[in-house]
Order: C-alpha cells, then sequence, then structure tokens
C-alpha cells in the first residue's frame, strides 16, 4: 500500500493537482488530494476529491480543513468544478462534510460497487471552483 500510495503522489504532482496532508504532533492525521475527474481533454479542469482522516482524529474538524484547502488550492490552480463520488451513499459523515464545503447532491448510482460484501450505491456531489 506505501507504494501505490506513493505512485498516486508523484502522478498527481506531476500533472499540478493538489495533494496536502494534515499533521499533528509530526504524526499524520488525514489527507486529501484531487485528481482528475475523467481523463479525456474535455474535462481536464474537472477534478475529483478524496479525502481521509485516522479514525482517531475523526470529529475534531480536520476532514473540513483538508476539504475548504484543498477547494481553495484547486480552484487557484485554474479547475473549475470539483466532484466528489462517495462510495457507499449511507456514509452520511462524507456526505456531510461535503456539504458543509459548499457541494450539492447531484445523483446516485445504485448498487454499483461491491463493498465489505454487500453492493453499495454511490452518491455523487458536486460544487463550482472559483467564479
Amino acid at each position: 500500500m506505501p507504494d501505490e500510495m506513493a505512485r498516486r503522489y508523484e502522478v498527481l504532482m506531476g500533472e499540478n493537482y493538489p495533494y496536502l496532508v494534515a499533521e499533528r504532533a509530526d504524526q499524520v492525521v488525514g489527507y486529501a488530494y484531487a485528481g482528475p475527474y475523467n481523463t479525456r481533454p474535455a474535462y481536464r479542469r474537472t477534478v475529483e476529491d478524496s479525502v481521509y482522516v485516522g479514525p482517531a482524529f475523526q470529529g475534531q474538524g480536520v476532514g473540513s480543513l483538508l476539504l475548504s484547502r484543498l477547494v481553495d488550492v484547486s480552484a487557484r490552480r485554474g479547475f473549475r468544478q470539483m466532484v466528489a463520488v462517495i462510495g457507499d451513499s449511507g456514509n452520511m459523515a462524507s456526505r456531510a462534510l461535503h456539504r458543509r464545503c459548499g457541494f450539492r447532491d447531484v445523483g446516485t448510482l445504485k448498487n454499483v460497487g461491491l463493498k465489505f460484501d454487500r453492493w453499495v450505491d454511490t452518491t455523487i456531489m458536486q460544487r463550482p471552483l472559483g467564479e
């Protein structure tokens, strides 16, 4: 897994996508990055976000800080839309986090993912960046 994360980081950094890390007392407590929403040229100004906060640090504002900063940095880099693809429509914490940062629900794809031996929906949320 560390090799995969390092590879992902290198690819994103090479393409001018933002990658943020939250630390507390020299310990990584969370990270967030924006990557391509779709690899076709027509979608190059739209990004998909990813946010992770360690279990011991959830509910302490780390996710909100990371995502709000990610939105700002992405807008400054010229991206125009940010999309959240939430891999379980029942993930209310992630949906609430995105709402706090200005995202709105735009759709649900039914039974498209198999996680932990059960079929899950995917919620799509979106927010504009910049003007």
